[in-house]
């Protein structure tokens, strides 16, 4: 009786944990320091952008490579780097907790400016608002062209 019982609790820890759900989300990027701002937006998660979304992305000015990554159980951790189009090399290092509508994470970062050491601190929480994405906005009219 006791071998059935470890055969299914040994089946139930390999089943990964389902992260976030797809869909509309509105999300709060908040800078810490060393200035102070916070960016509220609205965007559409795919289901083969979740794992993008609940690492270390930090835009799309950035390519980020955090190796050392998961997320399971509810809990989220991040570490790696992130460089621009530059060349600047940013470290980011954090964590998090996270349900199938909710997400809270935290980031300190590291990089150089002018030669000097600079830490920062950032946070995202975001909450699901919907199970579909509204229509992109129509592009407005083409302007007409100038007569010759």
């Amino acid at each position: 009786m006791i071998a059935p019982l470890m055969v299914l609790a040994l089946a139930a820890a390999l089943v990964p944990t389902t992260p976030i759900e797809p869909g509309y989300w509105e999300a709060t990027d908040r800078v810490l320091s060393p200035i102070q701002s916070t960016k509220v937006e609205r965007r559409c998660i795919a289901a083969k952008d979740v794992a993008k979304f609940m690492s270390c992305y930090i835009n799309h000015h950035y390519r980020c490579d955090c190796p050392d990554s998961a997320y399971d159980d509810g809990r989220i951790r991040f570490r790696g780097v992130c460089i621009d189009n530059k060349g600047a090399r940013v470290g980011i290092e954090g964590d998090g907790a996270y349900t199938r509508t909710t997400l809270h994470m935290s980031a300190r970062v590291s990089f150089k400016l002018a030669g000097l050491p600079i830490i920062g601190r950032a946070s995202t929480d975001a909450r699901r608002i919907g199970d579909t994405c509204p229509a992109p906005a129509p592009k407005p009219p083409a302007a007409p062209a100038p007569a010759p």
